[in-house]
């Protein structure tokens, strides 16, 4: 069946109600898991914090590790935002803390995504012409690899007057629309923002937060405590390649591809999700000393036994004996063999 919303056509398949089906059924219940699973959310929502911030930032160009990216966050204030990479990590931080702690105040309005966007990019000198103001130039939808090459994936809307009538159409039908599915206006909105490109840089970067923020206002709560980012990152390739082969129809293009992309990704981090309560359920009957090294390897992911050992001041056949109930518990996974066994969490 061949369905028209906003400027897009769809294809309402089995493959897409299923999908919405399973999103939704988890919803329905998640009420009731957030409230037996407080103290273990307050954790994950930390974890994804930085994962989404890390991963959103690398699928733009960044460099930092999400190691990196926690050092940097834990000492914002002290901290001389120098280099580029930490800039858009602060930045991108700060707008993600401020639609967690207040996305039901946030309008979906051109002044609100043009306020969004100035403390996006407002530790970058460099970007102090064109932040919270829509794009001044004709800019580019690109791929950047991780050799530093750039592939132009898409042309985007005009500069000017046709940037700005198409981000208002956008807006005007979101706010309207109340008979598409939620999840499918979350899916479409980020999409078309992402297409037109409205500012001059950080457009991904923002299509990312904002779909968070629609995610958050239309009450899809446990999208903060996984991240949407992190798994986009894990699928960049397909990510990019699912964008070139809807924009590449505009206009009036066939977004099905997209919309089965998106989804696909909220069913997968959903579905993490319930396996970190799982595991956060299990954690409760670790000893201290088992939970230290859990931590340790969550904080430090490609750890090896010695070094836990020797950072935690415990001996080092208690680590491993530790290591090896751990492995057996799938909380941690074991990488290579010999001198060069590592651990990451699971």
């Amino acid at each position: 069946m061949n369905n028209n919303v906003h400027t897009f056509r769809l294809d309402i398949n089995w493959e897409l109600i299923n999908l919405i089906s399973q999103i939704d059924r988890f919803d329905a219940s998640w009420a009731s898991i957030e409230r037996r699973e407080g103290q273990s959310l307050k954790h994950l929502k930390t974890i994804a914090t930085v994962r989404s911030v890390g991963a959103s930032t690398r699928i733009e160009g960044s460099k930092m590790t999400d190691d990196e990216v926690e050092v940097l966050l834990k000492n914002i204030e002290i901290t001389k935002l120098v280099d580029r990479d930490s800039q858009e990590v602060v930045g991108y931080f700060e707008v993600l803390d401020i639609i967690s702690e207040s996305f039901q105040d946030i309008d979906i309005s051109e002044n609100s995504l043009k306020n969004l966007h100035n403390i996006l990019m407002k530790h970058s000198v460099k970007d102090d012409w064109h932040k919270g103001d829509y794009k001044q130039h004709n800019n580019a939808v690109e791929a950047i690899y991780p050799d530093g090459t750039r592939t132009i994936i898409f042309q985007t809307t005009e500069a000017g007057f046709q940037t700005q009538e198409a981000m208002q159409s956008l807006i005007h039908w979101y706010r309207n629309d109340t008979k598409t599915h939620l999840l499918v206006k979350c899916a479409l909105f980020a999409y078309e923002f992402v297409s037109v490109h409205p500012f001059q840089d950080g457009n991904g970067r923002l299509s990312r937060l904002i779909a968070s923020l629609l995610l958050l206002k239309e009450g899809y709560s446990w999208i903060q405590y996984v991240s949407f980012e992190h798994e986009i990152e894990s699928r960049k390739t397909e990510y990019y390649r699912v964008l070139r082969s809807c924009q590449s129809q505009r206009p009036n293009e066939n977004v099905t591809e997209w919309l089965v992309f998106f989804l696909d990704a909220l069913r997968n981090i959903q579905t993490q999700l319930m396996k970190k309560l799982q595991t956060s359920g299990i954690e409760t009957q670790l000893s201290a000393r088992d939970k230290s090294i859990l931590s340790y390897i969550g904080s430090y992911p490609g750890s090896k036994s010695g070094v836990i050992a020797k950072k935690l001041g415990i001996p080092n056949p208690t680590v491993k004996r530790i290591l090896t109930e751990l492995i057996r518990l799938k909380l941690i996974e074991k990488n290579g063999v010999g001198p060069g066994t590592n651990y990451h969490s699971i």
